[in-house]
């Protein structure tokens, strides 16, 4: 008897050893779109559409909304080049929280308003929309932003107080003019509506990617996925969230900021000049004055790579330093 006993329990020492680690949680995903209204003031606006993927994983009680840059659309943040590696929104997928990848008005497949219509305000403004959408299926609510998508989420979180973090990638408050300068001063047309921008053909790595290796691959499908930006939507974010009136001085939330070795937001810490990005501590020193009434503010610095981190060879690293925080907040 005591033999059999001693088999069995070795047999089932065996058996655990041996068996699968259980899969991941199933994640759900699907295009949606919500009815959304903007304009230049509150007695004359329009009806919009903002469109977006929403991905959830079985029993996620924590979403993140996320705000492309400028140029970019909701690909930005589910890169398909290498998406193991580039894809923020399934790192945070499999880390348990749910994404909403938005379209910026303009850009994908959310409506194309006048150009004259479309500011970081109103794009914050239809963001908050989105986001009294998801209030009752979600406890926490997390904006993000990269890049311009980066002063929209902090123009909504200090506008309308209705999120539980910020996520700022790829911005801060000490823009560097010396190099976005020449960046805005190359984009060309994208539309009929001359408003609409773009980057012109093969200057994306040196625009957004440089001091970061060139893959090829990467570019290409940065290149192939490009969208357009408002010129209008630069003029309040400079004026909300740099040095001159920040906005972010409202936000009473957590807030995380990440950056690459960015040319067009780290520099020497002089205003104008670009932020101390030379470490985390240096961020976190430069930018603190910026967020008053912060409970937490977290810094972290992707080294190796230039403004558009989720293409960075080491990305997963900064993907799982976000994962981390949020579940912490």
């Amino acid at each position: 008897m005591r033999l059999r006993r001693l088999c069995a329990a070795a047999l089932l020492t065996t058996a655990t050893l041996l068996a699968p680690p259980p899969a991941s949680a199933a994640v759900t995903c699907e295009d949606v779109s919500y009815p959304v209204r903007i304009g230049l003031t509150p007695l004359v606006t329009t009806q919009e559409t903002m469109a977006g993927r929403l991905c959830v994983p079985s029993n996620a009680r924590t979403v993140q909304v996320l705000i492309p840059g400028g140029t970019y659309d909701r690909s930005y943040w589910d890169v398909g080049f290498e998406p193991s590696t580039h894809s923020f929104t399934t790192s945070q997928n499999k880390a348990g929280i749910a994404t909403l990848a938005l379209d910026r008005l303009g850009t994908g497949r959310s409506s194309t308003p006048l150009s004259a219509l479309v500011t970081a305000s109103t794009q914050a403004s239809a963001v908050h929309q989105v986001i009294t959408t998801l209030k009752p299926r979600f406890t926490k609510v997390i904006v993000a932003g990269h890049s311009i998508g980066s002063a929209m989420a902090m123009i909504e979180a200090g506008t309308y107080r209705d999120v539980d973090g910020v996520l700022v990638t790829g911005f801060t408050h000490k823009m560097n003019y010396v190099t976005v300068v020449p960046v805005l001063a190359n984009m060309i047309p994208a539309r009929l509506d001359p408003g609409y921008l773009t980057t012109m053909p093969d200057t994306r790595y040196n625009a957004f990617h440089k001091p970061g290796p060139l893959v090829t691959g990467a570019i290409a499908w940065d290149e192939n996925t490009k969208d357009v930006f408002a010129v209008t939507e630069a003029v309040d974010t400079i004026l909300m969230n740099t040095v001159i009136i920040p906005i972010s001085r409202r936000i009473t939330v957590p807030v995380m900021i990440a950056v690459g070795n960015d040319t067009h937001f780290c520099g020497s810490g002089i205003p104008l000049m670009g932020s101390d990005c030379s470490s985390p501590a240096a961020l976190k020193a430069d930018e603190a004055p910026f967020f008053p009434s912060v409970p937490r503010l977290d810094t972290y610095v992707l080294n190796g790579y230039g403004h558009s981190i989720n293409y960075a060879p080491n990305a997963p690293d900064y993907h799982a330093a976000v994962a981390s925080w949020a579940k912490t907040i």
